[in-house]
């Protein structure tokens, strides 16, 4: 009876202890969307040529994390647009050179016109600026004679704005919150204690941003598409968007010349340019990256900076 009692307690004691090192191992939990599935489009289904997009470095408004969470949430929401392979990005160091050369900061904190004036540099579509506006994380946890145990928890509030480089106008607005928990243990001595979790930062940041991706693609692309005459010759129209931008060979464009801008008389806000009908043209071939060559089908010959969109 007595050798059954002792079995008994050893099974006890074994259990404990296994139960015991399984909460010493460290967890993370992560609260965001789950990832949406894009499906393969049907061959028979349009696409539209892609537009381009960059991201500003975000202004960190927190008094956590200086520059760092800025620069990681701008890194993450680029690869998240990335990843809808919906857009043409223009990596963040050409946007930092070119606001460099105009003396311009390269934090979002900046005002529409100065991301239009960017913008219309590089040839992009659109630009989004943001802010984190909040960040904070708390600690808790328990230590007991035999058992110690420790809990982070990150939360955050991304800002975001999306502006249309034509325009100047801001086409969305949101507001994202991520939290992200971390949870380490130790018995007798033994486990994962650690200190701060730096992974914390970038999950609570991707939880956060990453309801923000379809939104905009939904609102770029519900504008017009359209790319610009970037030379001309005897032979050939030359235009600034190609192979990359999924412009199909055969693709027919409506050029027009734009000239002075029109102004609400209200805001005094430019609400659009005058523009005069040049004529058609076709995409016939492609060069470089992401350019292509074009012929006049109908109308005159376009010139240098002519504005082309899909024909309707």
């Amino acid at each position: 009876m007595r050798v059954k009692s002792l079995t008994l307690l050893g099974l006890i004691s074994s259990f404990v202890v296994i139960s015991a090192f399984t909460g010493c191992a460290p967890s993370t939990t992560v609260k965001k969307k789950q990832a949406v599935t894009i499906e393969k489009p049907s061959e028979n289904v349009f696409i539209p040529p892609k537009k381009k997009i960059s991201v500003i470095e975000f202004e960190n408004k927190t008094a956590y994390g200086q520059r760092r969470l800025g620069t990681a949430a701008s890194d993450i929401l680029l690869t998240e647009l990335g990843k809808s392979q919906k857009f043409i990005l223009i990596e963040r160091s050409k946007l930092d050179k070119v606001m460099e050369e105009q003396k311009i900061q390269t934090t979002g904190l900046i005002d529409a016109n100065t991301v239009t004036q960017v913008g219309k540099i590089l040839g992009l579509d659109a630009i989004v600026i943001g802010s984190i506006s909040q960040f904070g994380v708390k600690t808790g946890g328990s230590d007991y004679l035999i058992t110690q145990s420790k809990q982070q928890v990150a939360e955050c509030t991304v800002d975001i704005r999306v502006i249309e480089v034509e325009t100047g106008k801001i086409i969305y607005v949101d507001s994202g919150k991520g939290v992200s928990k971390s949870s380490k243990g130790s018995f007798l001595g033994m486990g994962t204690k650690g200190g701060y979790d730096e992974t914390l930062e970038g999950e609570s940041l991707r939880a956060a941003i990453a309801k923000f991706v379809d939104n905009i693609v939904i609102q770029v692309n519900a504008r017009p598409w359209s790319c610009r005459v970037a030379e001309v010759d005897e032979n050939n129209i030359y235009l600034d968007a190609g192979k990359e931008s999924n412009l199909k060979l055969g693709t027919k464009l409506v050029v027009y010349h734009q000239g002075k801008e029109i102004r609400s008389p209200d805001t005094g806000m430019v609400i659009g340019k005058t523009e005069s009908k040049v004529g058609e043209i076709e995409v016939v071939d492609y060069f470089g990256e992401n350019g292509s060559t074009a012929k006049v089908v109908t109308g005159g010959k376009p010139i240098r900076g002519d504005l082309c969109r899909l024909v309707k």
